[in-house]
């Protein structure tokens, strides 16, 4: 059996595609056009699917921003640091699933990939039971890490609001990542659109003619994350996969140590990046001025954000391309899908820096009515433009670590470049040198250019042919025929 599992990792891509076009090999722009299309597939319903999903809490933010300046700074922390810190743990250890299908499909096994997202489910439920104190003690944790006591208050009851939604990460990663790595992620934009509109129309309804405040607000967030969750799973088990998706199995409670293993490599990984912004949110929390410094640093935060789902869809199709070109056998695919990713995103990302240069403050107002809010938010809009144009390039990056599976090594540069380089130079302009929010952004900037060099240096430097045998092995070793009596697949 292993020579026949040899034989179809080595029917690569290169391979395939040579065959489709009779024999002959392909010229440079009919290789570009080809990955283009490949790259698109996975990242259009990518960046759509994140819009949307993001949309949802600047839509829940916009309006608890109209309900009172208190609510505003209290959504903000709640979002920018407790949201962030489950979401990052969560998302981070459901990317496993990104590296271990996308391998597994780009080999052709596609049986593997089903119980890879039951035993994913079951890591990922554990791992939130676990993080419910934080916000049902979301209140007293914020009071000591030095925030204003009315902000606290607001944040603590937004948060026990938002245990809901940390259930909702659970589907939503995992579906998610198990249907991009077969490239069947338009179900899920479709998914996210419908959301969304529900989201608009419930926040108005509740919110505003209503007048339900903080609970309609909320409300209408918890419906907005569950809607396309219950689609999704309907989707993976009514016969949306019916290759990769095989039904319930007891094999998903079997070898999780494994899994677990992986999924803490890349939850550190993304958590370490994720948590780089919040701690900034909690140092800008004990400014003079605080509210006004935490709404304008929100506010740039979320535009930030904005474009990051679009380098998020960019990390997504990184992730897959390199991992099922990989996992097929092509190294040489793998550098070209990293290049043209690579390129695209940046290109994308110099677009909308020249744009949020020119707009500058007059955005703030989507969110607020404070003017003094909006001027802070224009004096910090030079640095949210650069932070947009390294956005273009360094998720891209991680999304290439993530595809070929070195999670545990960018984990230690995103501890490097973020908390002993961008913190500590945020701290000392911020607050030695009294440069207050402005300082800490740069702080932030510093810590994302060194990282993104690092890992530029990284990328360039491996050798990818090693990264393909790599992928064969791991392959091989988890490798079980589905139909064979009492199998057993080692996923891990």
């Amino acid at each position: 059996m292993k020579g026949d599992i040899n034989e179809k990792l080595l029917w690569n891509a290169e391979e395939e595609e040579r065959v489709r076009n009779g024999g002959r090999d392909e010229t440079l722009k009919e290789k570009i056009w080809r990955e283009t299309k490949k790259m698109w597939v996975v990242a259009a319903p990518a960046i759509f699917t994140r819009f949307s999903t993001f949309g949802i809490n600047v839509i829940s933010q916009a309006f608890v921003g109209h309900v009172g300046p208190t609510e505003l700074a209290g959504y903000a922390l709640v979002y920018t640091v407790l949201f962030r810190f489950a979401n990052g743990i969560l998302l981070g250890m459901a990317s496993a699933l990104e590296t271990l299908c996308g391998q597994a499909y780009g080999a052709k096994q596609y049986h593997m990939l089903g119980v890879y997202l039951q035993r994913s489910w079951i890591v990922l439920f554990i791992c939130s039971i676990c993080l419910l104190p934080i916000f049902i003690f979301a209140t007293p944790i914020l009071k000591a890490l030095g925030q204003e006591d009315s902000i606290a208050e607001m944040a603590g009851t937004i948060a026990r609001w938002s245990i809901p939604v940390v259930f909702s990460f659970i589907p939503s990663f995992t579906c998610q990542m198990f249907l991009q790595a077969q490239s069947k992620n338009m179900i899920i934009a479709y998914l996210a659109a419908f959301s969304l509109s529900i989201h608009v129309l419930l926040s108005w309804l509740l919110t505003v003619k209503c007048k339900y405040g903080i609970p309609g607000a909320m409300i209408s967030t918890i419906l907005a994350f569950w809607i396309p969750n219950i689609g999704q799973l309907a989707f993976v088990i009514c016969g949306g996969c019916p290759e990769t998706w095989k039904g319930f199995s007891f094999l998903a409670f079997k070898d999780l140590w494994p899994i677990i293993k992986l999924s803490l490599s890349s939850g550190a990984m993304l958590c370490l990046e994720l948590w780089y912004n919040t701690i900034l949110v909690l140092l800008t929390g004990n400014m003079v001025n605080a509210e006004v410094a935490i709404d304008a640093l929100s506010i740039c935060l979320n535009i930030d954000g904005w474009e990051m789902m679009i380098s998020f869809g960019f990390l997504a199709a990184a992730s897959v391309r390199v991992s099922n070109e990989l996992g097929g056998g092509s190294s040489k695919g793998a550098k070209f899908s990293i290049l043209n990713i690579v390129l695209t995103s940046f290109t994308v990302g110099l677009v909308l820096f020249i744009f949020f240069l020119s707009f500058r403050g007059r955005l703030a107002y989507i969110f607020t009515e404070s003017s003094e809010v909006a001027a802070a938010v224009a004096d910090l809009s030079p640095l949210l433009a650069c932070s947009i144009l390294l956005n273009s390039i360094q998720p891209v990056l991680s999304g290439v670590a993530v595809g070929a599976g070195w999670q545990s090594i960018v984990a230690y540069v995103n501890i490097t470049c973020y908390y002993l380089v961008g913190i500590p130079v945020g701290v000392v302009l911020g607050y030695v040198l009294n440069m207050q929010v402005k300082g800490v952004w740069i702080g932030m900037l510093l810590g994302t250019f060194v990282q993104t060099i690092v890992l530029s240096i990284i990328t360039y430097r491996t050798d990818w042919d090693k990264q393909v045998s790599i992928a064969k092995k791991r392959i091989n070793k988890w490798f079980v025929e589905p139909d064979q009596p009492g199998a057993n697949p080692q996923n891990l």
